[in-house]
Protein backbone atom coordinates (compact mmCIF):
# COMPACT_ATOMS: atom_id res chain seq x y z
CA UNK A 1 0.00 0.00 0.00
CA UNK A 2 1.51 3.34 -1.29
CA UNK A 3 0.56 6.50 1.09
CA UNK A 4 1.19 8.96 -2.21
CA UNK A 5 -1.58 7.54 -3.91
CA UNK A 6 -4.24 9.03 -1.53
CA UNK A 7 -5.67 12.14 -1.58
CA UNK A 8 -6.44 11.49 2.21
CA UNK A 9 -2.65 11.49 2.68
CA UNK A 10 -1.94 14.70 1.93
CA UNK A 11 -4.49 16.08 3.56
CA UNK A 12 -3.67 14.58 6.76
CA UNK A 13 -0.43 15.99 6.96
CA UNK A 14 -1.90 19.72 6.15
CA UNK A 15 -4.32 19.15 8.61
CA UNK A 16 -1.31 18.35 11.17
CA UNK A 17 1.02 21.29 9.70
CA UNK A 18 -2.46 23.83 10.40
CA UNK A 19 -3.27 22.59 13.99
CA UNK A 20 0.51 22.86 14.87
CA UNK A 21 0.23 26.18 13.47
CA UNK A 22 -2.41 27.31 15.36
CA UNK A 23 -0.87 25.49 18.75
CA UNK A 24 2.41 27.31 18.24
CA UNK A 25 -0.03 31.11 17.63
CA UNK A 26 -1.31 29.69 20.76
CA UNK A 27 1.53 28.96 23.23
CA UNK A 28 4.48 30.62 22.38
CA UNK A 29 5.26 34.50 23.53
CA UNK A 30 7.43 35.87 21.45
CA UNK A 31 7.29 37.14 17.88
CA UNK A 32 9.83 34.75 16.61
CA UNK A 33 8.21 31.77 17.46
CA UNK A 34 4.48 33.10 16.14
CA UNK A 35 6.26 33.89 12.62
CA UNK A 36 7.16 30.04 12.73
CA UNK A 37 3.68 29.03 13.30
CA UNK A 38 2.26 31.29 10.72
CA UNK A 39 4.71 29.74 8.23
CA UNK A 40 3.73 26.55 9.35
CA UNK A 41 -0.26 27.41 8.75
CA UNK A 42 0.78 28.68 5.55
CA UNK A 43 2.91 25.71 4.45
CA UNK A 44 -0.40 23.34 5.22
CA UNK A 45 -2.62 25.53 3.01
CA UNK A 46 0.02 25.13 -0.23
CA UNK A 47 0.00 21.84 0.44
CA UNK A 48 -3.65 21.74 0.00
CA UNK A 49 -4.12 23.57 -2.82
CA UNK A 50 -0.73 21.28 -4.39
CA UNK A 51 -2.55 17.86 -3.52
CA UNK A 52 -5.76 18.92 -4.52
CA UNK A 53 -4.10 19.89 -7.97
CA UNK A 54 -2.42 16.45 -7.93
CA UNK A 55 -5.68 14.62 -7.52
CA UNK A 56 -8.56 16.73 -9.15
CA UNK A 57 -7.33 19.26 -11.45
CA UNK A 58 -6.94 18.26 -15.27
CA UNK A 59 -4.27 21.17 -15.92
CA UNK A 60 -0.72 20.40 -13.40
CA UNK A 61 0.52 24.01 -13.29
CA UNK A 62 -2.21 25.94 -11.55
CA UNK A 63 -1.69 24.35 -7.85
CA UNK A 64 2.12 24.62 -8.38
CA UNK A 65 1.70 28.61 -8.77
CA UNK A 66 -0.60 28.86 -6.11
CA UNK A 67 1.89 27.15 -4.25
CA UNK A 68 4.45 29.41 -5.16
CA UNK A 69 2.39 32.35 -5.03
CA UNK A 70 1.44 31.20 -0.92
CA UNK A 71 5.64 30.78 -0.90
CA UNK A 72 5.98 34.61 -1.73
CA UNK A 73 3.29 35.56 0.48
CA UNK A 74 4.97 33.72 3.38
CA UNK A 75 8.62 35.55 2.33
CA UNK A 76 6.71 38.81 2.36
CA UNK A 77 5.30 38.41 5.59
CA UNK A 78 8.60 36.90 7.09
CA UNK A 79 10.46 40.31 5.79
CA UNK A 80 8.03 42.38 7.54
CA UNK A 81 7.56 40.65 10.75
CA UNK A 82 11.21 40.01 10.84
CA UNK A 83 11.83 43.44 10.42
CA UNK A 84 9.03 44.84 12.94
CA UNK A 85 10.98 42.71 15.76
CA UNK A 86 14.07 44.24 15.12
CA UNK A 87 12.51 47.59 15.97
CA UNK A 88 10.27 46.55 18.88
CA UNK A 89 13.66 44.83 20.24
CA UNK A 90 15.71 47.91 19.45
CA UNK A 91 12.73 50.33 21.22
CA UNK A 92 12.26 48.14 24.52
CA UNK A 93 15.10 45.38 24.62
CA UNK A 94 12.61 42.57 24.56
CA UNK A 95 10.72 40.68 21.87
CA UNK A 96 8.59 39.20 24.56
CA UNK A 97 5.08 40.59 23.94
CA UNK A 98 4.05 40.83 27.46
CA UNK A 99 6.68 42.88 28.19
CA UNK A 100 5.86 45.48 24.98
CA UNK A 101 3.02 47.15 27.28
CA UNK A 102 3.20 50.16 24.75
CA UNK A 103 1.59 48.77 21.66
CA UNK A 104 -1.61 47.66 24.07
CA UNK A 105 -3.20 50.88 23.08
Amino acid sequence: MILSNYLASYLLIALFLLILGIYGMIMHRTFIGMLISGELILNGAALNFMAFNRFLAPNPAVGQVVGLFIMGIAAAEAAVIVSLVLMVYNRYRSINPDEVDDLKH
